[in-house]
């Protein structure tokens, strides 16, 4: 679906996508995204008989499993797009089908053969579902395990976490398959202690410099490699005014 996409329009995918092939769910898992918390899509949902549970934000344990799929389809759609060129609903198919014919380590199994290959015994299928139970704990062990207190020191060179911004090309690519780090930059100064001030370059002068620190990761690189991606995009950009003279 698309962003622009009415909630008449969603409904009528949702019937089309989901109910028609797999019937009408007992609950959905969600974030809190503003179509789903509207009137429409609760009481479109209350009617069909699905109960809504909203997840909260750092508890994994809640929609991590589905959390980690769209990552893993973000990882392999960004390097098909990187790679191939192309537009990512392109190579969607095809992701799809290797996705689902791929071994899941919560059903020790692929989902296409857990939902076509295996019979429909009540053992297998109690089977199944103790696995999938099991993956919510699994999956606050693995966030448990990453919420240790991070900490920098002054001088640490460290990479800058880059959110996807709506209609906004960053090397070449747009939204949530361009690249996700800029830097190393220097720490500063530590403002708070979840708080850092970073020694951007000249092309950053209008982003504000202290930021919080689960934006924030180590950085081994080379201290001379800093800014680099800012300043290939600002080459770039100059090239093409010069092309754009040229031919005016």
């Amino acid at each position: 679906m698309k962003e622009t996409f009415s909630m008449d329009k969603l409904a009528q995918l949702y019937i089309n996508e989901i109910v028609s092939l797999h019937g009408v769910p007992l609950s959905i898992v969600s974030d809190r995204e503003n179509r789903f918390t509207s009137r429409f899509w609760q009481s479109f949902q209350k009617a069909m008989g699905t109960k809504l549970n909203f997840g909260t934000a750092y508890h994994p344990q809640t929609d991590g499993q589905s959390e980690r799929t769209i990552q893993t389809l973000e990882y392999t759609l960004r390097a098909c797009v990187i790679d191939l060129g192309g537009s990512w609903d392109d190579h969607l198919p095809l992701m799809e089908s290797s996705y689902n014919n791929s071994y899941h380590t919560s059903m020790h199994a692929a989902p296409f053969e857990a939902l076509y290959g295996l019979e429909e015994t009540t053992d297998k299928v109690i089977q199944i579902r103790d696995r999938l139970k099991a993956t919510p704990d699994r999956q606050k062990s693995y966030a448990d395990k990453r919420r240790k207190p991070l900490e920098f020191n002054v001088d640490d060179n460290i990479l800058l976490k880059v959110s996807p911004w709506k209609g906004i090309v960053r090397f070449g690519k747009k939204g949530k398959l361009s690249r996700r780090f800029l830097g190393p930059f220097k720490i500063l100064k530590r403002v708070s202690p979840v708080a850092y001030q970073l020694e951007l370059p000249e092309e950053m002068n209008e982003v504000h410099d202290v930021f919080h620190v689960s934006n924030l990761c180590k950085c081994l690189a080379d201290e001379t490699l800093a800014g680099k991606e800012i300043k290939k995009k600002e080459i770039g950009n100059r090239e093409s005014e010069m092309e754009l003279q040229t031919w005016t």
